[in-house]
């Protein structure tokens, strides 16, 4: 029988997640979060791409990996890999700030937004959390780590970002109750709160929001003032927005007039429309 060293080992070993990373984020990705994704450096993840790339696996493109079957531009919505290169600086920030929100031990609802994803990663170094989430991405992250206990909602994974979705994963999350329920948005307007686009995605947070002590959207400021199909909820029933700017004078004060805390990340200033 042959024996493989442990570096090549290794290598298959990092090949397999990279080539699970990109199924995960709908076929495709850029270098950088791949490798924040993985927690490696982007030196690694390309000395593993140009392997895989020669071995016919994935395709290289200017900064970035996609599979072979995953054509770029194919799909008409953004991938999940595209919406979590957007705006980065902005949801680490939020991610680090609604971490330092969540104690040791504490449970929590996580949904499937990119925003949401990062703040899996700020909560990589917490320990003893109660984690019930939708999202393949969002397990993988906090699962079998710092005695962790990681709850995934099941139904029909969807191609484009790794989420569950339907009957059975609403019935699974009426299971629990937990301190927090953090979600993402699409849009925010003073007139209608938050929305979305994917009308699964509402009734899915709309659902934990139900479960939770504490309900938090967490969405940049590039979210401001656009509009969506879907309402998620009566915005009032949100307890704290976390954004990385201040919003709008209109939307500051319909938050007012909601009893929603709008912490700006990286601002100590908090609270600017407590009710």
């Amino acid at each position: 029988m042959g024996f493989s060293p442990p570096g090549a080992r290794r290598t298959a070993h990092r090949e397999r997640e990279i080539i699970e990373a990109l199924r995960l984020n709908g076929g495709s990705s850029r270098i950088q979060p791949l490798a924040a994704q993985l927690g490696v450096s982007e030196e690694t993840i390309r000395r593993n791409v140009k392997k895989l790339a020669d071995d016919g696996r994935v395709r290289k493109v200017h900064g970035g990996v996609h599979l072979p079957d995953a054509e770029p531009g194919a799909e008409t919505e953004p991938s999940f890999a595209q919406r979590m290169d957007r705006n980065p600086e902005a949801k680490r920030r939020i991610a680090a700030r609604v971490a330092a929100m969540v104690g040791n031990g504490d449970s929590l609802f996580l949904d499937i937004g990119s925003t949401t994803a990062y703040i899996a990663r700020a909560l990589r170094g917490h320990r003893e959390l109660f984690v019930v989430t939708n999202s393949v991405a969002i397990a993988h992250l906090l699962a079998a780590r710092n005695n962790n206990r990681v709850f995934m909602a099941g139904g029909e994974l969807r191609a484009h970002d790794g989420g569950a979705f339907g009957a059975g994963a609403i019935a699974f999350v009426r299971r629990f109750q937990v301190d927090y329920a953090i979600c993402s948005a699409t849009a925010i307007d003073a007139e209608r709160g938050f929305m979305l686009f994917d009308l699964q995605e509402a009734e899915f947070s709309r659902e934990i929001m139900l479960r939770a002590r504490t309900r938090v959207v967490a969405a940049d400021s590039t979210k401001f003032g656009r509009a969506a199909p879907i309402v998620v909820c009566d915005p009032a029933m949100i307890d704290k927005l976390v954004t990385d700017a201040p919003p709008p004078a209109d939307l500051c004060a319909a938050m007012a007039a909601w009893s929603l805390e709008i912490i700006v990340a990286g601002n100590d200033a908090a609270g600017a429309a407590k009710g």
